[in-house]
């Protein structure tokens, strides 16, 4: 089973051409190599569903302590505790188990009055207007609001929050992105932390500084100043990133298929399904790594311990093994369990917030404007190697 470029088929997360539409690549990676080898940037990767969903499955075999993130692992960084979506069992296990207590789906779906109310305040003095950014104007508001009010940062502040936390993660074009541990550890928190600790409210942050647990040596203890500083900046950089690129796609898609949005304006029961099939279709992530434990093999070729393992999850989820006519866009689709949140250990804990969020923002906005065109000439898509989606994404109302 051909492994290489040498098969004929090239692929680069990084190479900008590719990712304008990496689907084309992707099918041809399902089905002539796939299990592939970039030997420039030193990676393996695996595109099809069943493969992929496997290897998230596996956490003893494809390990997330040396990052997931490919540029991490072949720089072999070590992380600040606190980077829970770089950490393995235990502490993995411990860390997770804290967050898991506040994003659960009951207390995310509690939010949806404020989430609403975010909307509006982005939506209402565009009526009339003619125009609408699906980041400007709302993608990069309304998560950044909610994210902000569940941590516990002054709502005066979030707006320059957001912009630092997501240099951290913004690349050159072609490029990979900076290989430093410390993008996880936002120093600026500590303010926010250190107030906190002395005025304690009803937020996560509150929560992170006073909840006990059992560390992996046995000990009752509290977090660390350190590990929550940590938490809180992987926390804001993940709840604002995804769900303002499913925003982003949620504009773009029903701009390509007017028919479905019209469907959709005409009957809001549909959108919550329709979120779960933008999220198949266009993943934010399209791809997340692992590195190799042990040797593995996969379709005659052994991948040696300690390589860099990409999972392609924007393959696997058109995968037509798995999805009949993967490439069709169908809001009528039912999706099951699409990849796109992760699978196994590292489920995405804040999913359920981010399918309220898209849910909400999308019936928001065809309350009041059901008919719109993307104006692609202006359209920009994220200088970024983590995330796939639109920067900017101006829309006509018509």
């Amino acid at each position: 089973m051909p492994t290489t470029e040498a098969a004929g088929v090239y692929y680069d997360p990084y190479d900008v051409d590719i990712n304008l539409d990496p689907y084309p690549v992707y099918a041809r990676l399902r089905e002539e190599a796939p299990i592939y080898r970039n030997q420039a940037h030193n990676f393996y990767a695996l595109s099809r569903h069943a493969d992929v969903e496997r290897a998230l499955h596996d956490r003893d075999t494809y390990i997330s302590g040396r990052g997931a993130i490919l540029e991490l692992i072949t720089a072999d960084i070590e992380f600040p505790p606190g980077v829970i979506i770089f950490e393995d069992p235990p502490i993995h296990t411990r860390h997770r188990s804290l967050l898991s207590r506040v994003f659960t789906p009951k207390k995310m779906n509690a939010l949806e009055p404020q989430i609403r109310a975010y909307c509006a305040q982005s939506l209402d003095p565009l009526v009339g207007g003619g125009r609408l950014d699906f980041i400007a104007d709302l993608g990069s508001q309304m998560p950044m609001r909610v994210i902000g009010m569940l941590l516990g940062i002054p709502e005066a502040d979030q707006e320059a929050i957001r912009d630092q936390v997501d240099a951290g993660l913004r690349t050159e074009p072609g490029q990979p992105m900076a290989q430093r541990a410390d993008s996880f550890s936002f120093e600026a928190f500590e303010q926010y932390i250190d107030w906190r600790a002395d005025h304690p409210s009803d937020d996560l942050m509150t929560e992170l500084l006073t909840a006990e647990f059992d560390d992996e040596h046995g000990e009752r203890r509290t977090l660390r100043r350190d590990e929550v500083r940590t938490m809180v900046t992987v926390i804001a950089g993940a709840g604002n990133e995804t769900t303002t690129r499913l925003i982003g796609w949620a504009g773009k898609l029903l701009s390509d298929h007017p028919d479905q949005r019209r469907e959709l304006a005409a009957d809001l029961a549909l959108v919550p399904n329709a979120i779960e099939e933008i999220l198949r279709f266009e993943p934010p992530g399209p791809h997340v790594a692992r590195c190799v434990a042990r040797d593995v093999e996969h379709y005659g070729t052994t991948v040696p311990a300690g390589s860099a393992m990409l999972l392609i999850v924007g393959s696997a989820n058109r995968d037509p093994r798995r999805y009949p006519d993967g490439d069709r866009f169908d809001i009528h689709r039912k999706p099951g369990a699409h990849l796109t949140f992760g699978y196994g250990a590292h489920f995405c804990l804040g999913a359920a917030l981010a399918r309220v969020e898209g849910r909400i923002a999308l019936e928001e906005v065809l309350r009041r404007f059901p008919d719109w065109e993307v104006d692609l000439g202006q359209a920009r898509l994220s200088p970024t190697s983590t995330v796939r989606g639109w920067e900017t994404l101006p829309a006509r109302l018509l």
